[in-house]
């Protein structure tokens, strides 16, 4: 018999939902082919040593490197320490750097991929900062990632958007950086949508513009940059800049509104992935790229598609507040034993919010075990008042 709950209508009126009961099988390991996939890993806080949870946490590192060997295990590669593992929102630099060391570790015994953050968020932002400052904030995490054995992702900077002037600043810092580098870095030019503190990035007074000067930047930079991967939710803006990167340079869509079409791509090109929301549709994700691969682009198109509303709610705006459902969903399929997380962000979406949010898990098939999903569902309900 299919389990009914009684769920929360944004309008706060309840509701009854019958679950479909079914969930997508499990995905065989593979090495995708035609597109490099990452997944933006969470974190898991451990919310019984944690004694003062808003202000200093304490991670359950089991849980934390259990989740990133099960996206190995799906073929998919682990983006580290990024915003979704609340880089900026609660997980400080220490903390990062430690979660980078565990995760090479257990990639190299899981033969997985993997990239990581670094930034300079161990920098408070102000105005009395220099541009030398934080060149060598950005150089002193670069080269602890190295040392851990990971490749970089150059994170954007909430100093260097503090303190730049315009582009020549911009290219400034990331030439000097680019020089000291081993290997060649992802990019990353993340939206204010998802952090308000970045706005006008790139010294551009309008997205265009910022476009022009992060793409000078990666010509006169080229031979040490693997890709970017940029977070605007504008597919034709990242189709745009898809078109003009030079030869050799990938580009990452970090769009969690269309990245459906964007992985697709068309007949100029196509995008790979550096995703948030590869973390709660794994599943899907790892059997989409595994159809694309033997060209079944209809299956593809139907994997994919189905998460998208999932994935349009859980970044809904305020956008920097995804993180909370992407912890929630893994509350739902058992890889944490509990829905807390670092900063007390569970609080952050609305039952209304989490009661959607399983609704569209369910219709797109991405509740592995129904049953525990709509006992654990309950349990939020019922400390809403929702017996």
């Amino acid at each position: 018999m299919k389990e009914t709950l009684r769920l929360v209508r944004q309008d706060g009126s309840l509701h009854d939902y019958t679950l479909s009961g079914s969930a997508l099988p499990v995905a065989d390991r593979v090495h995708f082919e035609k597109r490099i996939a990452f997944a933006a890993a969470h974190v898991v806080v451990d919310p019984l040593r944690s004694r003062e949870p808003l202000t200093h946490p304490v991670i359950d590192w089991d849980a934390t490197i259990a989740y990133r060997e099960y996206l190995w295990s799906l073929g998919l590669g682990v983006a580290e320490a990024m915003d979704t593992a609340q880089r900026g929102m609660g997980l400080a630099w220490p903390d990062a750097l430690e979660l980078i060391q565990r995760s090479v570790v257990a990639a190299k015994a899981a033969n997985g991929k993997i990239a990581s953050g670094a930034g300079t968020d161990h920098l408070a932002p102000s105005d009395d900062l220099t541009l030398c400052q934080v060149t060598e904030a950005y150089l002193e995490q670069c080269g602890a990632v190295e040392s851990a054995g990971s490749p970089i992702i150059l994170m954007a900077s909430r100093a260097l958007a503090r303190v730049a002037r315009g582009a020549v600043d911009y290219a400034k810092v990331y030439g000097e950086i680019l020089q000291q580098v081993k290997q060649p870095v992802i990019l990353h030019w993340l939206g204010s949508m998802f952090d308000p503190a970045l706005d006008g990035y790139w010294g551009g007074k309008t997205i265009a513009e910022a476009m022009d000067n992060c793409l000078d930047v990666i010509r006169e930079n080229a031979p040490k940059i693997d890709g970017i991967k940029i977070s605007l939710l504008d597919a034709e803006m990242e189709i745009s800049m898809r078109n003009r990167l030079p030869e050799g340079v990938r580009m990452y869509t970090g769009d969690d509104f269309n990245y459906d079409r964007l992985i697709a791509g068309d007949a100029n090109g196509y995008s790979h992935a550096l995703l948030g929301i590869f973390d709660p549709i794994a599943p899907a994700a790892a059997l989409a790229l595994s159809a694309l691969d033997r060209g079944e682009m209809n299956r593809y198109h139907q994997l994919l598609e189905s998460t998208v509303p999932l994935s349009r709610h859980i970044f809904q705006a305020p956008t920097y507040y995804y993180k909370t459902g992407v912890v929630f969903l893994a509350y739902l399929n058992g890889f944490q034993k509990h829905f807390h997380m670092i900063g007390g962000l569970e609080a952050a979406r609305s039952i209304a919010h989490l009661s959607e949010l399983f609704i569209l898990a369910d219709k797109a098939g991405l509740l592995r075990d129904p049953d525990m999903a709509t006992e654990r569902m309950g349990n939020i309900l019922l400390l809403a008042g929702i017996a």
